[in-house]
């Protein structure tokens, strides 16, 4: 058997399901409250769509199991709320658009993304009603707990907001598993903030964790900002690096659904190693640096807990 060296969401949905379950992503429709009114949003937010062809909802999740079932042999699907806050609407909106998910036998789950700050006791109310027959998933995107990385890359909410979303939801619906997304990379924080925000996140109560790699995308706020500073990005090596230290302070029972992030090549300006094409090897060079390393997952949690029992 293959070593893991994280807690991978795929083993996670095996533990559960005992057999591979596919996400659906879908693009609901929503936008984002950053930008409403001339304002164009976080700095690295592509202002394409990322579908193609935009397909109604029913659609969009009919395409998506017909082709999970053909290319992966799946026969469970969650959907996956991905574009946008997809929260951000009325209660009967989105009552509307997640009830569609009880048309399909096969879906056992339903992802919602979203910012914390678009999230309120009705909200959430509505999605925990979903607990009682589907694996539900909520995501917060923070990206970073640093005050001046928030700032500078325009996301509209601090991480206060982001701890007052997570304790109402786990206090309150703790049936609704919380991921939050965290990019690494940003020319404002050092190796070793980076780390702390592993650190922080180790002390609090959720459940997943996305890591993307910062990288650039055409037609954004970044793209203009990277053209005048040429400020560095991570090789693979470097971030390979970087990102096997960060899971090292993560807890055991924290699902890792993402260690990296990749765009399509016609719009990635940089790095190149965050092309689709490149996956792989992204994956594999994180692979070998755990092992180089001698890391895993709370590997660098269990030096502190012997501490405490000296």
């Amino acid at each position: 058997m293959e070593k893991e060296y994280y807690y991978s969401f795929n083993k996670y949905l095996k533990d559960i399901f005992g057999e591979r379950v596919q996400r659906i992503p879908v693009d609901a429709g929503f936008t984002c409250p950053n930008r409403l009114n001339g304002q164009k949003g976080c700095i690295y937010c592509y202002q394409g769509s990322s579908y193609k062809e935009k397909l109604p909802l029913e659609k969009q999740i009919e395409k998506g199991i017909e082709f999970a079932k053909k290319r992966y042999k799946a026969k469970k699907f969650l959907v996956y709320f991905q574009s946008y806050t997809n929260t951000f609407d009325t209660i009967e909106n989105l009552k509307r658009k997640y009830d569609l998910i009880k048309k399909y036998p096969e879906v056992v789950g339903i992802i919602i993304g979203t910012r914390p700050d678009c999230v309120n006791e009705d909200i959430l109310n509505l999605i925990n009603s979903y607990t009682d027959n589907y694996l539900v998933w909520i995501e917060y995107g923070l990206q970073s707990p640093h005050f001046k990385t928030l700032k500078w890359i325009n996301r509209g909410h601090y991480f206060s907001d982001f701890l007052k979303a997570l304790f109402l939801t786990k206090n309150k619906f703790p049936k609704i598993n919380v991921c939050t997304h965290i990019i690494l990379g940003f020319p404002t924080e050092t190796k070793e903030e980076m780390l702390e925000t592993a650190k922080i996140l180790s002390t609090l109560p959720i459940d997943g964790i996305k890591i993307h790699p910062l990288h650039i995308l055409k037609d954004t706020p970044l793209a203009e900002i990277y053209k005048k500073e040429k400020f560095p990005l991570f090789s693979l090596e470097e971030y390979a690096d970087l990102v096997t230290d960060f899971i090292a302070y993560l807890p055991k029972n924290i699902v890792i659904q993402r260690v990296t992030g990749e765009a399509p090549e016609d719009i990635l300006i940089a790095p190149s190693w965050c092309s689709f094409k490149e996956k792989m090897k992204v994956l594999n060079t994180i692979k070998k640096t755990f092992e180089k390393k001698g890391l895993y997952q709370g590997k660098y949690l269990e030096s502190s807990e012997n501490a405490f029992k000296k």
